[in-house]
């Protein structure tokens, strides 16, 4: 099929819609919808085109109401058409008969809606319904934050800060998308829906070793997986790393899941990641996971609250940034009926011993160190301050440790 139609953009057009029916009400909202003045005839007129234009004359077609250059006639009125077909002979006016392509000086494209990007799609009036479906197609590719980046373009390019070697790069990321995928304790059963869904859909995968077999057994086999983990006798990858890991596949326009243990935001530099990706407008998403601060007791059979032992929890770190030691924490198990959760604590038990010694805790404090909670390996040891280095024999991370009388309900269960 030869093509002879010239695809142009129309600026503030003069247009009359003619007819009030179902098809005309389909091109009213197109119209509408491309925020375009128009003037209508119409005898009858459904109610919902009101809604869609200020300016209707309910009444009989007549040619002295064309006053404009763009005619529209949506009347399936053969005796209307055959008016407007001589006419734009002696006028020079546009015209398109729907549903008439060999009456037509214009087609109606597929558009895509409200969207300062437009994408239009046409069939030279063969199939309005393929020119839909490739128009939805195209629209699918479509970054979701491009309404947000052509306005900031517009800005650029008005305080004429028009830099193309910069837009270039960036419109190598805006197809690309990051999400933090909380991955819970590592049992599969316990990932949200959306998790497995991502995880099973993302391009590339970055995981550590905190990461189960079990969840690294969900991603397909095609999928790129890329280890950015630290752990002993491992090259480590610093977080700057993983920053720039994450750039180097988003430049090529890829999904990437960041798969993080727990929920990201706990704990987890999860919120250092979303503020790098912020910084460089890369679309990110967070998805929650279940934090093993409040479910790895939970699969131990211990509750962080429970009436007679416990109103409140806290969920702590020994590690600070750098590595450094943070005991801040430790005044927390003076407090009554509370439950301190402490994560990643495990190699820092001689320092938290001396603390407690120095704050005089009590020694008989109840205490519980759960291992690969939820896991096939899971390890619970409950005992009393004073044997918790004893109890951490033998414990391998990650780790984490509970401190409060609510262990003694699990111990007297």
């Amino acid at each position: 099929m030869k093509n002879n139609t010239l695809p142009i953009l129309l600026k503030n057009p003069s247009i009359l819609l003619i007819g009030g029916g179902n098809v005309a009400l389909q091109k009213a909202q197109v119209l509408h919808e491309n925020n375009i003045d128009f003037c209508m005839v119409a005898e009858v007129c459904l109610d919902e085109i009101f809604s869609l234009c200020s300016n209707i004359s309910v009444k009989a077609f007549e040619l002295s109401d064309v006053e404009q250059s763009i005619v529209i006639d949506a009347t399936g009125n053969m005796h209307v058409t055959e008016q407007l077909v001589a006419l734009k002979k002696e006028r020079n006016i546009l015209l398109n008969v729907v549903d008439v392509p060999h009456l037509c000086d214009f087609y109606f494209m597929a558009l895509t809606k409200n969207r300062p990007l437009q994408i239009a799609v046409s069939s030279n009036g063969a199939s309005p319904t393929a020119a839909q479906h490739f128009r939805d197609e195209c629209e699918a590719l479509i970054p979701e934050n491009i309404d947000q980046y052509l306005e900031k373009k517009q800005k650029e390019r008005n305080n004429k800060m028009i830099n193309i070697e910069k837009t270039t790069q960036e419109l190598k990321h805006l197809n690309s998308k990051v999400y933090l995928v909380g991955c819970g304790l590592g049992d599969p059963d316990l990932l949200t829906l959306k998790a497995y869904r991502i995880i099973q859909e993302a391009d590339v995968v970055l995981h550590d070793n905190l990461i189960s077999d079990e969840i690294m057994a969900l991603v397909p086999e095609a999928t790129t997986k890329v280890y950015v983990g630290k752990k002993k006798g491992h090259h480590s990858k610093s977080q700057h790393d993983i920053h720039e890991t994450i750039l180097e596949y988003t430049a090529k326009g890829l999904t990437v899941a960041r798969l993080k243990s727990g929920d990201p935001f706990i704990f987890g530099r999860g919120a250092e990641e979303l503020l790098f990706l912020n910084e460089h407008n890369i679309p990110c998403e967070v998805i929650a996971g279940i934090s093993s601060a409040i479910a790895a007791p939970l699969v131990a059979g211990i509750p962080i609250t429970a009436r007679d032992f416990a109103s409140s929890f806290s969920v702590v770190s020994p590690h600070s940034k750098g590595n450094s030691l943070n005991l801040t924490w430790v005044d927390l198990l003076h407090k009554e009926n509370h439950t301190v959760v402490v994560l990643m604590g495990l190699s820092r038990i001689p320092e938290i011993l001396e603390e407690t010694a120095r704050q005089n805790v009590p020694n008989n404090m109840p205490c519980a160190i759960i291992s690969n909670a939820s896991r096939p390996n899971q390890k619970i040891a409950t005992c009393t301050l004073d044997g918790l280095e004893e109890a951490s024999k033998g414990m391998v991370r990650p780790s984490i440790l509970v401190f409060g009388n609510v262990v003694n309900a699990f111990l007297e269960a």
